[in-house]
């Protein structure tokens, strides 16, 4: 397996287990010790039917890996609904049965405590934990949580917040770091996606533990991973306080390829560092709350390219003139933010390799671009770049898009025509023609939709495609029907992370890698 090797932290996977039964419980454990997990939750709410005693002999003895046993009562966000005292001695009763960890809520640890009279095996310790299902608090309300678990004699402290914002995961790092000083261990996890930072950084930052979920399996909790991907694409053992930290700002993200390409990269080439998915709202806000070197380089994708250019520090020439960045690297000398774009140069050298290849070129000297009419649809960052990169090849430029405005004021920079997008039906002033589609029009999950009518694809020579998921979008499929050459945003994706790799490492990317990668999508 991939992770193997050397483990550069002591944050451990916990696989949660929800399993309505004692017997899936087991094939369960079965598998997370098979994934790699360095222990179990067992979520005793989830079972069916529970015979205390029995149930949790059965579980602790057939239990391949450490156990953690948890009951989560409905007002903690669980399924328990029954009593309370109930509830608290079957904890008792998995401590007394030699369970590894137990977790109690905050709101009830007096009780506990009071019930267990000081007996507790040296075996086993208390999570003592607090969920937050509403927001993250203040730092200072943080801070007074965790000294009042502390305080309840807890061996690990546990709290989960939600994230609104992933700005807030940061006041959660910095407590964990903190906390780190008091030598009482920390669980600090952020629900939902703006969270998942948190649940993948905890190494970096000194957590106790980290959940992940097996293939498939229920979350515990909204945002979590599975075990694989903390270990096979996060790369989670080799995770240590001097890992760097890269990631895509999109809005939304989830989809993005990204985290799969860049992890294995530098996997490959022994780099110390991890790319995620960050789901960004206000990405000013977010550069200002992760100002530190740690935060190293972001890619910028769907809606914060143009917004980018005015949080750097220095931008480049060409991505000035474009108005649009998607790469953000962090100078280590003075942390300044330098600010440039790589999408231009991944998709022009994509369509002119495209042109090449096809029978499409007249001459043989310079870019077979010169004198093509260049159709752009969409006035955003990208179709800014496509705009810019195009003209200096010698192309004609026209911008359709669905506000005229918008086309109109690009096309008026670039030195181009304009359209709406529902004009470009319509529109065929010549044959072999280029179309470039840079909206998310025909983007997963709506991939029935195309920006133009299979009928109007007859005018051009190449139709090119910014969307990557599908690879083959609607648009692209009727293209081709047509008799044009098709290039997907694949090859723009592939083109445009080289260069990012190597701002982001100083390292020749291992474009071979990336070629294999991207082959499997």
């Amino acid at each position: 397996m991939e992770n193997e090797g050397i483990r550069k932290n002591s944050t451990l996977i916990c696989v949660p287990l929800m399993a309505d039964s004692v017997d899936q419980m087991v094939i369960d454990m079965n598998k997370a010790k098979a994934s790699g997990a360095d222990l179990v939750e067992v979520r005793l709410d989830s079972l069916k039917s529970f015979n205390p005693r029995e149930d949790i002999e059965t579980l602790i003895k057939r239990c391949p890996v450490p156990t953690l046993f948890t009951y989560r009562p409905k007002w903690e966000g669980g399924q328990y609904d029954g009593d309370e005292n109930r509830r608290l001695d079957a904890l008792q009763l998995a401590m007394e049965l030699g369970a590894d960890y137990i977790d109690v809520e905050l709101q009830v640890i007096e009780e506990f405590n009071n019930s267990i009279h000081g007996k507790k095996p040296s075996k086993c310790k208390v999570i003592v934990s607090s969920h937050n299902y509403q927001n993250t608090p203040s730092v200072e309300d943080l801070g007074n949580l965790v000294a009042r678990i502390q305080a309840t004699g807890a061996d690990i402290v546990k709290i989960a917040t939600t994230a609104l914002d992933i700005t807030d995961v940061a006041r959660v790092f910095q407590i964990t770091v903190h906390s780190q000083v008091s030598s009482v261990p920390i669980i600090g996890m952020v629900m939902g996606e703006r969270g998942l930072m948190a649940r993948l950084l905890c190494p970096k930052f000194g957590g106790y533990l980290t959940f992940g979920t097996l293939e498939g399996g229920i979350v515990s909790a909204p945002g979590q991973p599975t075990i694989r991907n903390l270990l096979n694409l996060y790369n989670f053992r080799h995770l240590g306080p001097d890992t760097k930290v890269f990631g895509v700002i999109g809005k939304p993200v989830s989809h993005s390829k990204s985290p799969i390409l860049y992890n294995e990269a530098f996997k490959s080439v022994g780099f110390n560092g991890i790319y995620v998915h960050l789901l960004v709202d206000d990405i000013a806000s977010f550069i200002q709350t992760y100002s530190s070197t740690d935060f190293a380089g972001f890619s910028c994708t769907i809606p914060h390219k143009e917004a980018a250019l005015n949080c750097c520090d220095e931008v480049d020439p060409v991505a000035k003139s474009i108005g649009a960045v998607n790469c953000i690297i962090r100078r280590p000398t003075d942390g300044k933010l330098f600010g440039c774009n790589t999408d231009y140069v991944g998709a022009i050298t994509a369509i002119e390799d495209g042109l090449r290849g096809s029978h499409h070129v007249t001459s043989t000297t310079g870019s077979p671009l010169a004198g093509k009419l260049f159709v752009v649809i969409g006035a955003g960052g990208a179709g800014k770049a496509l705009a810019y990169g195009a003209k200096e090849k010698g192309a004609r430029v026209v911008i359709a898009n669905r506000t005229y405005d918008r086309a109109r004021e690009l096309a008026d920079t670039v030195g181009g025509d304009a359209l709406s997008l529902a004009a470009l039906d319509s529109f065929h002033p010549e044959d072999g023609m280029i179309l470039a589609n840079t909206t998310s029009i025909g983007m997963h999950p709506k991939v029935d939709e195309t920006p133009v009518s299979k009928q109007a694809l007859r005018s051009y020579a190449l139709v090119f495609d910014a969307v990557y998921t599908p690879k083959i979008t609607r648009l692209l499929r009727e293209a081709e029907e047509s008799g044009a050459t098709i290039v997907t945003g694949l090859e723009m994706f592939i083109g445009q992370a080289y260069e990012q790799f190597e701002r982001f490492t100083g390292l020749p990317a291992p474009k071979e890698l990336f070629r294999k990668i991207m082959a499997n999508y």
